[in-house]
């Protein structure tokens, strides 16, 4: 399917909408796409908290692990779950919140040209093949959305954030994707 051009919405992610984004500084320079992963708690798989956390509604006093969450406003375009259910946060029109501070071949903050893709899961775990699958079939729809965006310009959060961020870790196969592309 293809995207619903008017709304920015892709019509077969459920839509959960983020407060976590704003305007893109030039829609037209969108050239970059940044795979993440995330599990909260950490390591646990199938619970809402990630859309919480996208949604500003996570109670952050109900795990320990949480402290270090309150405040904080993130968001990502879209969520992979492990079984390849797809869920869209922010429209592709909007900028969503999920590099932090990051920089991508001399360009700083990569949130003002990049598509954030999250994957449910942890830095050793490996990922699924429906999450495989559904990333690759989300990639082909955002390279005919977004022409600047090709192979070369797909990373990973570590990528861009290097000793800051680890994601989406050893536990993700780069060639395994990247042939799925193909």
């Amino acid at each position: 399917m293809a995207v619903a051009p008017q709304a920015y919405l892709l019509p077969d992610a459920e839509y959960i909408p983020s407060p976590n984004c704003d305007e893109f500084p030039d829609l037209a320079e969108i050239s970059l796409i940044v795979v993440h992963a995330i599990s909260l708690p950490a390591g646990q798989y199938g619970g809402n908290d990630v859309i919480r956390l996208f949604t500003n509604q996570l109670g952050c006093s109900k795990n320990d692990d949480y402290a270090d969450l309150a405040g904080l406003k993130v968001s990502s375009h879209f969520f992979i779950r492990r079984d390849g259910e797809l869920i869209q946060f922010v429209p592709l029109n909007k900028r969503a919140w999920h590099a932090g501070v990051s920089e991508f071949s001399g360009q700083t903050n990569c949130n003002d040209f990049a598509i954030g893709i999250e994957l449910e899961g942890a830095e050793n775990d490996p990922f699924t093949e429906q999450q495989y699958q559904q990333l690759a079939s989300l990639t082909q729809k955002l390279f005919t959305f977004y022409p600047k965006i090709t192979t070369e310009r797909i990373v990973g959060h570590a990528d861009i954030a290097p000793g800051r961020k680890w994601d989406p870790g050893n536990g993700f196969n780069w060639q395994k994707y990247f042939a799925l592309l193909h």
